[in-house]
């Protein structure tokens, strides 16, 4: 099937998944996010680099509740480690990769002068030993190619710790799905920002709501450990992506039904707030809102994880978009479902009360 998609996605989106920024290097991206969030609240980026967007409450006067909104901006990468005598480099992963995707793929590095290019490379199959092509692939077989005549000349191109990402653009598709490497979680951080622009526009909440585009969630969480601290939220909502469960192999009775265009996935769990839950639910089935829901036994794996856990506890929930292929070049999301979840997450922000509660 080709031709022109049905529907094109917001420029704004496909900014945000060019812009190249592994975990620890989000600045590209977080000026991309920063920018568009001036547009209509107070922006500012914090120490660890994550651009926050601050939509005041909409009475003035006694101290309104805070809600945090948050997605993290960051995607996953490699790292330089070393540079040969041959001008090869070496690399560690940066995020969680399967090794099998990163052969024979294109890089581009950044440097202090200009992006480089690269090609992952492995010994050729014609040349594998019988033991050798039995075994599964490792990063440490593999190295970067950037062309160079010999080390002396690739240490003038690229410097220990330099990082690189996938070289590939969005590709828009049919039925309004977009493909990119870094919708996990640039979507995530995309969702928060619409999600504030949408309370914006409807001239705010009972509650102040400050958006967040958190870095370092593939490493560390950093970013959420941080805001979450710094912020004091009386209550978060964490915007992440999830398994789209309508593509091979993938077990519905483990993971739950989630397709594409199903919308957003609200996450019940032993971690989450569960009063929180219900205001997204109930949102949800009133504005006639497609969703469905996930359980969660113990950790999400998400910035829930550090969110809920800071200071004295925050209430915290957990809103996903459906997505194909994690941790890929070729992630796979429908912009129906992405649109949903900002309408979601700025519905149930709007329904908040001054007195609301959300004690376990």
């Amino acid at each position: 099937m080709t031709g022109a998609p049905e529907r094109e996605a917001p420029q704004l989106l496909l900014d945000l998944l060019s812009a190249r920024g592994p975990s620890g290097r989000e600045s590209a991206p977080a000026e991309v996010w920063r920018s568009a969030a001036s547009e209509f609240a107070e922006a500012s980026i914090d120490l660890v680099g994550s651009p926050l967007a601050l939509v005041p409450p909409a009475s003035a006067g006694e101290r309104a509740r805070r809600l945090l909104v948050m997605g993290h901006i960051d995607e996953i990468g490699v790292i330089v480690t070393h540079i040969d005598d041959n001008g090869f480099l070496w690399f560690r992963p940066v995020g969680g990769w399967d090794p099998q995707i990163l052969i024979g793929q294109r890089v581009l590095i950044d440097t202090r002068v200009e992006p480089v290019a690269g090609l992952v490379g492995r010994k050729p199959i014609h040349l594998l030993r019988d033991e050798e092509e039995k075994k599964v692939v490792q990063i440490r077989d593999m190295h970067i190619d950037i062309g160079a005549r010999d080390g002396a000349q690739a240490h003038k191109l690229v410097r220990i710790g330099d990082v690189a990402v996938i070289d590939s653009l969005p590709l828009e598709l049919p039925n309004g799905r977009l493909s990119a490497r870094a919708l996990d979680n640039r979507i995530g951080s995309y969702v928060a920002l619409q999600a504030a622009r949408l309370v914006a526009d409807a001239g705010g909440a009972a509650w102040e709501l400050l958006a967040a585009a958190v870095t370092q969630e593939e490493t560390t969480f950093a970013g959420s450990r941080t805001s979450a601290f710094a912020l004091e939220p009386s209550a978060a909502i964490v915007i992440d992506v999830t398994h789209a469960t309508d593509a091979p192999g993938i077990e519905v009775k483990e993971e739950g039904r989630h397709n594409l265009g199903s919308g957003p996935v609200i996450c019940r769990g032993s971690t989450l707030n569960e009063p929180l839950f219900e205001l997204l639910h109930e949102t949800a089935r009133k504005d006639k809102i497609p969703f469905t829901i996930q359980a969660s036994a113990r950790a999400t794996g998400t910035d829930a994880d550090a969110v809920h856990l800071s200071r004295g506890g925050v209430p915290t929930a957990l809103v996903s978009v459906p997505l194909r292929y994690m941790h890929s070049p070729v992630e796979l999301v429908q912009l129906d479902d992405v649109d949903a979840c900002a309408r979601l997450i700025a519905a149930a922000a709007l329904r908040l009360e001054p007195s609301s509660e959300f004690v376990r």
